[in-house]
């Protein structure tokens, strides 16, 4: 891994650092309504006069092609060029597209992410992945490209709802179940909002990830395994995307995958029963449940034929070998999917 990665207070004063090369030709800063009002406020002291600030709307359905090209649009107009910096300033839809953006614009240039939700900070700003979505289905179009840095501050989460923070959360979580048993069973007593420092959870968690994508950056083996939950939970965040005011934010929908995705390693004897009943227990301590019906099963299921560790039309999702040890390319159908959905709806 190339980036550089700094975390705490002082992570802002290297965002000034890599502004001020003398390489750098022109900053663009990219935000979205939310975090133009609630975060730049404490990030513009700490960038030079004359940057362009590029923003965005708010939320999933807006991380399309169509919203990168009025990036590049900008981009074009004030005639930056192989030297200019992005600077994205939000959580996961402006990294994820922001990043995206930059590296695709005259064949890439470069980015820093600013990560100011907990779910950008602990997995979608680190470790190069960037993308936007595509007719319905979830990161459908991106590219792998490592930032010049990744720059946390936790205090962007004072900004954050508790809804927003328990999103986050949920990737934490997924962190601890597929290598980290210690951790899991140390902190499922401890609720979410009874934490107050988020330091030492975002380090962890963000050295984790590191760890695994160290060893495989593009995704080729060990790196599969971060996406437990995310087989069934982009399913379901992608059906319910094309449904105007039944949209769910991405960790909600990671925590619901998890528990079904567990379901699935019970099924198949990878997990006991008494661990599928401490994840089930400890998710739906901190998540509400996702609601749907389960004439929808089938329909939701469908979305996983798209996800991107599938292989010769074969469904491979990551499954827990007990807790703290996550197994990937397992093989799952369509139906045992649907199965899964189906036992979750029943919880």
């Amino acid at each position: 891994m190339n980036e550089t990665l700094f975390i705490g207070t002082s992570a802002l004063e290297q965002v000034a650092r890599i502004a001020q090369q003398p390489a750098v030709s022109s900053i663009t800063v990219l935000v979205d309504t939310h975090t133009a009002r609630l975060c730049l406020p404490l990030l513009e002291q700490h960038l030079p006069t004359g940057y362009t600030l590029v923003e965005i709307s708010a939320g999933e359905e807006f991380k399309t092609l169509a919203t990168c090209e009025s990036v590049w649009q900008t981009l074009t107009d004030i005639q930056a060029d192989r030297h200019a910096l992005v600077i994205n300033l939000g959580g996961g839809v402006v990294t994820d597209l922001g990043g995206f953006a930059a590296a695709i614009y005259k064949r890439g240039i470069r980015f820093v992410q600013v990560p100011t939700t907990l779910l950008a900070q602990v997995d979608a700003s680190v470790g190069g992945k960037t993308a936007v979505d595509f007719i319905g289905f979830k990161n459908q179009l991106g590219v792998f490209q490592e930032p010049a840095a990744v720059c946390i501050d936790p205090r962007f989460l004072q900004t954050l709802d508790p809804r927003q923070l328990k999103s986050g959360y949920a990737e934490v979580v997924k962190h601890w179940l597929i290598a980290d048993a210690e951790a899991f069973s140390r902190n499922r007593l401890v609720g979410v909002l009874g934490i107050s420092d988020w330091t030492l959870i975002i380090e962890e968690s963000v050295a984790l990830k590191q760890r695994i994508v160290a060893q495989d950056p593009l995704e080729n083996g060990l790196r599969k395994l971060l996406n437990f939950g995310h087989t069934v939970g982009h399913a379901l965040e992608s059906y319910l995307l094309q449904q105007p005011g039944r949209e769910i934010l991405h960790g909600e929908a990671v925590a619901a995958g998890m528990m079904c995705e567990a379901w699935l390693s019970h099924e198949k004897g990878l997990l006991t029963q008494v661990e599928l009943e401490q994840i089930e227990t400890f998710l739906f301590s901190v998540f509400e449940k996702v609601q749907f019906i389960s004439l929808e099963t089938e329909a939701i299921a469908e979305y996983a034929r798209q996800d991107k560790k599938n292989a010769a039309g074969v469904i491979n999702c990551t499954l827990l070998q007990g807790i703290g040890h996550g197994v990937y390319d397992q093989p799952v159908t369509l139906p045992e999917i649907a199965a899964s959905l189906q036992h979750y709806h029943r919880l």
